[in-house]
């Protein structure tokens, strides 16, 4: 039979993100063929289904059950001695592949290793021909991740993503080592969750009439109607197989702003002794809304109950509950505001906010949980369990860690990929500030006015995927890739400063990452700019000339 890839791949097969360190290759090679055993030892179990599902469709290899101790085996284990998300991978033509991980998630992340250092082949769901050739040199690799959270934010309220498209999200998560999903379910624009208690957040308010097409103050509109939700087992669903991909999913309730979609669904939340909340329908437009929930007892109780529901679907250690862009010219003439803040003694309509998030801070702690959310939560203090995903810049994570808080770093000027990637007039719908793949590549999540001490509650870093010109998934795969690919190895690898980082390195190592980013299908950005149909013509966008500011 014909071997279609017969070559071993290059020293480190072209890495991405880099290794700790590559020792070899040898003078041999490995070969994974039908009589290749996989032995899979305790707490491997999740990994070696992944590969059989994966190496086993792509190579047409069966990979049996063995033993571990005899010629020709892909053997998994776990060492305690190694880092728990760290591994060795040690590949010798004497006896086949060795992944030893310092725990489950080590031995995945060692498992993403092989696959990429069997080439693009690799990334196919059946053989290209019979007898294709898994192959790779002899080396041992050592690596563990600089940071514990790794993540990206989608954004499923603006545009909904169908499941099987957050599925396909996971796995490209999962290929760029990248181990948290923060997912946005909730907006002015939709509201992607059932709660069985309200059923009228899905029937109502996972639907908008029509959509904004570009920046709110572009003339055109998409009429079409626009919606969609994940019933309570699509979630439970999406949860497990990013568990099996040693991915946490942290979920998104928004409040007390961005939440025109459940107001529309049950006006008694909104500030209804100001404005007619009934009349008020799933926001079709982007920007930020007026519309905000009423700090009443009712609006408590009703999210409440909305969270106990979310409790029982994310097992997430943290809950993000937004708190982000809150305009407070409702409760400045609401009665009922004011009296509220009669009632409590806070100063003012921020300190009222802050006392919406304590309220929530500490019901999710009662339960076992950790509220993190938006910077400006620090706004009026936070209990000590609550952490900060920094997005308005530096400013608020160094405040946070600062107090002793934990930070998410995942600053829009640096971070947020629906940001345009090059200057050119040809960029679909260019939004914000240019970010190109160098640019992500030289992001430093720990800024250098944190003392070590300080700089430890710096979880990690995250790269947040806002979806208002995303509406389809070609359009998400040119705003994420290949940038997500170098986030990634910031929050994985340990990368010099950013001025030292060998971008030449990185951009040859991408080489062999696009061949593999085009076995999967992924829409991304060439890096000669966008093909033809990957344009947008005449969709106004928001471009921002200039450097981004370093706040």
């Amino acid at each position: 039979m014909p071997d279609t890839h017969p070559t071993p791949t290059a020293p480190g097969g072209g890495l991405v993100p880099a290794p700790l360190s590559i020792d070899g290759p040898g003078r041999g090679t490995v070969r994974l063929g039908a009589d290749t055993a996989l032995a899979a030892g305790p707490g491997t179990e999740d990994t070696a289904r992944w590969l059989r599902d994966t190496l086993g469709a792509a190579f047409g290899l069966p990979l049996p059950p063995g033993s571990g101790k005899t010629p020709d085996t892909l053997d998994l284990a776990v060492d305690p001695a190694l880092p728990p998300e760290g591994y060795r991978l040690a590949a010798d033509a004497r006896w086949g592949v060795r992944i030893t991980g310092g725990g489950p998630a080590g031995v995945f992340w060692g498992a993403q290793t092989l696959r990429q250092l069997l080439g693009p082949h690799a990334f196919r769901r059946a053989p290209l021909a019979p007898g294709c050739a898994a192959v790779l040199p002899e080396q041992t690799i050592e690596d563990a991740p600089r940071f514990a959270w790794r993540g990206m934010l989608l954004d499923v309220a603006r545009h909904f993503l169908p499941k099987d498209g957050v599925l396909r999200a996971l796995d490209l998560l999962a290929a760029h080592k990248l181990n948290v999903l923060h997912l946005h379910l909730t907006d002015d624009q939709g509201w992607r969750i059932e709660i069985r208690r309200y059923p009228k957040l899905t029937e109502v308010g996972a639907w908008r009439e029509r959509t904004k097409l570009g920046h709110r103050t572009s003339p055109l509109w998409d009429e079409r109607p626009h919606g969609g939700y994940y019933t309570q087992d699509d979630l439970r669903e999406i949860v497990a197989y990013a568990a099996q991909r040693h991915i946490t999913v942290v979920p998104e309730i928004d409040i007390p702003g961005h939440s025109q979609a459940a107001i529309a669904a049950y006006p008694e939340l909104g500030n209804t002794d100001v404005i007619d909340t009934t009349s008020l329908k799933v926001w079709d437009t982007w920007g930020v809304n007026p519309n905000v929930l009423a700090p009443t007892d009712t609006t408590l109780r009703f999210y409440e109950h909305v969270l106990d529901e979310v409790l029982g679907l994310f097992p997430s250690p943290f809950v993000h509950i937004g708190g982000d862009e809150c305009p407070k010219d409702q409760w400045r003439a609401s009665a009922t505001a004011q009296a509220r803040i009669a009632e409590l003694s806070p100063a003012d309509e921020d300190a009222l906010q802050s006392w919406f998030i304590r309220h929530f801070d500490r019901w999710l702690a009662d339960r076992g949980r950790r509220l993190i959310g938006w910077d400006e939560i620090l706004e009026g203090g936070l209990a000590p369990g609550a952490a900060v995903s920094s997005w308005r810049g530096y400013a608020g994570g160094i405040a946070a860690a600062k107090s002793g808080h934990d930070v998410v770093m995942c600053p829009e000027q640096q971070v947020y990929l629906d940001h345009r990637q090059h200057a050119s007039p040809d960029e679909p719908v260019p939004i914000g500030f240019v970010r190109t793949l160098e640019d992500v590549y030289r992001f430093e999540p720990v800024p250098p006015e944190l003392t070590a001490e300080q700089a430890a509650h710096v979880l990690g870093a995250q790269a947040n995927v806002w979806t208002e010109v995303m509406d389809s998934q070609q359009r998400l795969d040119y705003q994420v890739f290949p940038r997500l690919a170098a986030f990634a190895e910031v929050a994985w690898s340990r990368l010099p400063a950013p001025a030292a980082r060998d971008y030449q390195d990185f951009t040859r190592r991408m080489a062999a990452h696009y061949t593999r980013l085009d076995a999967l299908g992924v829409g991304y950005r060439p890096p000669g700019g966008p093909l033809p149909w990957q344009k947008r013509p005449g969709v106004l966008g928001r471009p921002i000339d200039g450097a981004p500011p370093n706040v």
